[in-house]
């Protein structure tokens, strides 16, 4: 299984991985497809403008689209009108007056096309970007239904970019599918909890939720994130190329692309002639499709779970599902949809013989539409042929997403299954075939799909979950996450607009003995890039995670601390938005004296205010570099640390692990940021 720490120690080994198959039969629809590449019409206006849309306040705000090269285009709002001529490659863009803060707007487009958008708002609009724990969705969180039944915000918009990569920068939010990769909703507790692994990003939410209580105006939120994925994905190649690290990765990028252009489209034929000349069960007729086949020798496994665990260890290659389900005795049977969460890599999922889907990308949430026509009320037959090519292999949800839901409520398909494995990769005759794409993690894809459409929308700033996928990688990350913040403000042509950083949170086991660790690093490359870059700031949650979860719960102090950044950093208020930051250090005798900015009303061991009267967290060492727990005490705004052990110090270390015991606060309840006083590069794996 590629999980949030999948961190290979080298690109083209991600790059080969990546270049796998994708789509098997009708996988999803140009989720690996460059939409412009695939030949999809340029619409008139781009879907970034729409009904419920939110304008920035206070910016001149680009309205763009595409006709025919030299068609005029008029776009009218609160009174005034504004004109554009569209340039030789058929863009036309043009930009309005700033609006005064509110609405509601009407706005009419007109030109070769006529457009109205109604209920249009002028506001502030921010970008929501990261990895999973951005796009982790409010039904996930603590209070989930309290929090959903609240979220009526008709100020709030929000906006989700659909998963989607390219290899080359996309214009347009259209997929070859020709569905809008998002669209812009007023929030409601039906609108936020709509939408792929439970609802709209919940980082975000509660972020502009807090922004809109303080502030009064309008939010637009315009949520962008893949779970897993590193920060080169949300770079752009020209950024890229300034760090000598990426350079032949996009050499290989630059091959692949124009190999890409040669393929002919035959690939979807080509795995179906994989499957019928490799694997038992999809010789011609499909027969353990059928939902009269004889499966009584199969196996039972217990679902969800990766197999590896359950009962196929070290097993790459194809296993077969099967369950059986009855609707409850006088359902009115109707359209259904099928839940079953991420399958780990690829998956085909036949009801009672009939394709309903295919996914070829391993953490993506399975949701297939069943037809009432499809159905019956007993014996129906779910049939799922899921292939895995490295790691770990199966369902890899958790037991609620896997269900069958109807108006009436769910049927669980949580439990035993039957299960026949049917083809080893290594018995495979021949190699499986390969698209020749990029996957979701390789550099610039999702700059390419998911941030280039956007650009120059305007925005106030932007919010940044990530950082998993790069741990192992701090000494990189120093250099390449300012470089893409550079990347998108340049793009963005609005100068240094705020970027705010969620410092990783706690997570995994506690370590009983001070220790290197390579998540301590990535909070120091977050807190380095904060301390470096102008406008940003950081929200530092290391007493909010979870042990056993890399995806905590509590997402209101995530939102809560994000805004606190934003007050500051973006609207100029005077407050204090941090917890302790380390500045300066002085050794004298035995002990180190630390000193701090972001001190606030006073340091505090223990939260609340409920000082503990000891301090947590420190570790101490000399020349030897043997780092021991320290004994420290706090004396008005400096911290003195010590150690019986250690006669003569050298460095200090706080919360330096993934999951650090640690109790530094200011008075207004805000955590230290983890730091050390030395810089030995002891993580050397993968940090160059």
């Amino acid at each position: 299984m590629r999980n949030a720490l999948s961190t290979p120690s080298t690109f083209p080994l991600r790059f080969l991985l990546g270049l796998l198959a994708l789509l098997i039969a009708a996988s999803l629809p140009a989720s690996a497809q460059n939409a412009e590449a695939a030949g999809s019409a340029r619409p008139f206006l781009s879907p970034l403008f729409a009904d419920n849309m939110v304008f920035q306040r206070g910016l001149r705000n680009p309205v763009w689209g595409w006709t025919t090269p030299g068609q005029k285009v008029t776009v009218r709002v609160n009174g005034k009108t504004v004109s554009a001529v569209a340039d030789p490659g058929g863009k036309w863009i043009a930009k309005l007056d700033p609006l005064p803060v509110g609405g509601p707007y009407t706005v009419a487009i007109s030109g070769p096309q006529s457009v109205m958008l109604n209920n249009v708002l002028s506001g502030d609009v921010w970008i929501c970007s990261g990895q999973s724990n951005m796009e982790m969705g409010i039904g996930n969180v603590n209070q989930a239904e309290t929090e959903i039944a609240g979220a009526d915000y008709p100020q709030i918009r929000l906006f989700t970019v659909a998963k989607d990569i390219a290899l080359e920068p996309s214009e347009s939010l259209i997929k070859r599918s020709s569905d809008l990769m998002g669209q812009w909703s007023v929030c409601t507790p039906q609108t936020v909890k709509t939408g792929g692994w439970n609802g709209f990003s919940a980082v975000g939410y509660f972020f502009g939720r807090e922004l809109y209580k303080d502030l009064k105006v309008p939010i637009g939120l315009i949520h962008t994130s893949w779970g897993g994925t590193p920060a080169e994905a949300w770079t752009s190649r020209e950024a890229l190329a300034t760090m000598p690290d990426y350079r032949p990765a996009l050499a290989q990028i630059k091959e692949t692309l124009a190999a890409s252009h040669a393929v002919s489209d035959n690939y979807a034929q080509k795995v179906a002639d994989w499957y019928v000349k490799n694997d038992p069960g999809s010789v011609s007729g499909l027969p353990w499709v059928v939902p009269t086949f004889d499966a009584s020798a199969w196996k039972t496994m217990t679902l969800p779970g990766n197999w590896e665990a359950a009962a196929l260890p070290a097993y790459d290659g194809v296993v077969w599902f099967r369950k059986e389900f009855d609707f409850p005795v006088g359902t009115d049977i109707k359209d259904a949809v099928l839940h079953l969460g991420p399958i780990d890599d690829q998956d085909t999922t036949w009801v009672n013989g009939v394709q309903v889907g295919a996914t070829g990308v391993y953490n993506t949430p399975r949701d297939y539409k069943i037809p009432a026509s499809l159905l019956k009320p007993t014996h129906n037959v779910i049939v799922v042929r899921v292939l895995d090519t490295g790691g770990e292999g199966g369902f890899t949800g958790k037991p609620d997403q896997l269900s069958v839901a109807m108006d009436e409520g769910l049927i669980s398909l949580a439990g035993a299954w039957q299960y026949k494995d049917s083809l080893p990769l290594a018995k495979a005759a021949t190699p499986v075939p390969v698209r020749v794409t990029a996957d979701q993690n390789a550099p610039t894809t999702l700059y390419n799909a998911m941030i280039a459409p956007l650009l120059p929308y305007g925005i106030k700033g932007a919010i940044w979950y990530q950082g998993e996928s790069n741990a192992g990688k701090a000494y990189q990350y120093r250099t390449l996450l300012p470089t893409m913040i550079a990347d998108w403000r340049a793009r963005w042509g609005e100068g240094n607009f705020p970027f705010l950083i969620v410092q990783l949170a706690n997570w995994q086991a506690v370590s009983p003995e001070p220790k290197e660790d390579a998540w301590a690093e990535l909070r120091e490359a977050q807190l380095m890039t904060w301390r470096k870059v102008p406008k940003t700031g950081m929200a530092v949650i290391i007493d909010i995670g979870d042990a056993v979860d890399i995806h905590p719960k509590d997402k209101q102090d995530v939102g809560k601390r994000l805004e606190l950044a934003a007050l500051a950093v973006a609207y100029d208020k005077k407050l204090v938005y941090s917890g302790p930051v380390y500045k300066a250090a002085k050794t004298e005798g035995n002990a180190v004296y630390l000193s701090f900015d972001h001190v606030g009303g006073g340091l505090v061991a223990g939260l609340n205010n409920k000082d503990s009267g000891k301090l947590l967290g420190f570790a101490i060492a000399g020349a030897d570099r043997r780092f021991v727990w320290a004994d420290a005490a706090i004396s008005g705004d400096t911290i003195t640390v010590s150690s019986p052990q250690v006669a003569r110090p050298v460095a200090v270390r706080y919360a330096w692990a993934v999951n650090p015991v640690c109790n530094l606060y200011n008075r207004e309840n805000l955590p230290a940021t983890p730091f050390r006083t030395d810089d030995w590069p002891a993580i050397t794996l993968n940090n160059k």
